[in-house]
């Protein structure tokens, strides 16, 4: 029988990968799915123990009918660190799981999370440096918006398989479920991240016109102990334009932000 602190949670199940040893790393994906942080998550496991979740709903996973916004989502995965007693850990988190990880931190109050990277998250509101809207763009229109490169990384439609479509698809319905009202961000983040001490790295890649760096660099502003890294010749996934300079970046903050007093 699930404890009070737990019942909430009892129809949730995550689907998770795990590899490595040492400090818990927990990688959250944007809506692109867990495919977007693969390769980071790889490279990490080489010297930390990832943690990467596919979000419910993603992918074909169970999302529970209480699960409806980002803060749902913040909630659960701090519930699911607290049940396995895991500390000292550091959350990455790109675009939408950049917000994600930042919802976590603010609710932090166990003190778990030790480190983050956000990479081109989405999640605030700033006024001269309005978010894109992604479910206005058509297939070429994401690729501009996404890429430093876009002929390079842009796919027709026309040349996707349908099983593939209907996943994604499927993703984008679940992401405006937890992020179409109001578009892609809290209204109340930005000024609660001041209370956030925990060492914040935000990447950004240069030709980000989904969020663009001069909003990243508001959202660094706003943390408490933040820090911006533009990374060059990339949009807004570099970890996937620019693997080395951005795991570069994120294993400098790894080795920086480790807590030697917690004991795993």
């Amino acid at each position: 029988m699930p404890t009070d602190a737990s019942a909430p949670y009892a129809d949730l199940s995550l689907t998770l990968d795990e590899a490595g040893a040492g400090r818990p790393v927990l990688i959250l994906h944007g809506g692109g799915g867990r495919a977007t942080v693969a390769g980071l998550a790889q490279h990490l496991s080489r010297i930390a123990h990832t943690i990467t979740p596919v979000h419910p709903g993603w992918d074909g996973t169970h999302r529970p009918a209480w699960l409806t916004g980002i803060a749902d989502l913040a909630l659960a995965y701090l519930h699911h660190l607290r049940e396995r007693g895991l500390r000292d850990v550091l959350v990455v988190g790109s675009s939408l799981g950049g917000w994600i990880a930042a919802e976590m931190a603010v609710r932090d109050s166990a003190g778990m999370i030790t480190g983050l990277v956000l990479i081109d998250a989405v999640g605030v509101q700033v006024d001269t440096e309005p978010i894109t809207d992604f479910f206005a763009l058509d297939a070429r229109g994401v690729a501009e918006h996404s890429w430093h490169d876009p002929d390079r990384y842009y796919l027709d439609p026309a040349d996707v398989p349908a099983e593939e479509l209907a996943r994604r698809q499927t993703n984008m319905a679940t992401m405006r479920i937890l992020a179409g009202d109001p578009y892609m961000h809290d209204p109340e983040l930005l000024r609660r991240l001041g209370h956030v001490q925990t060492p914040t790295l935000l990447l950004w890649g240069r030709s980000d016109r989904i969020v663009t760096p001069a909003y990243g660099a508001a959202y660094a502003d706003a943390f408490g102990n933040g820090r911006l890294e533009v990374i060059p010749e990339a949009g807004h996934l570099p970890q996937i334009e620019q693997p080395e300079a951005t795991s570069a970046l994120i294993d400098a903050h790894l080795r920086q932000t480790s807590n030697p007093s917690y004991q795993q």
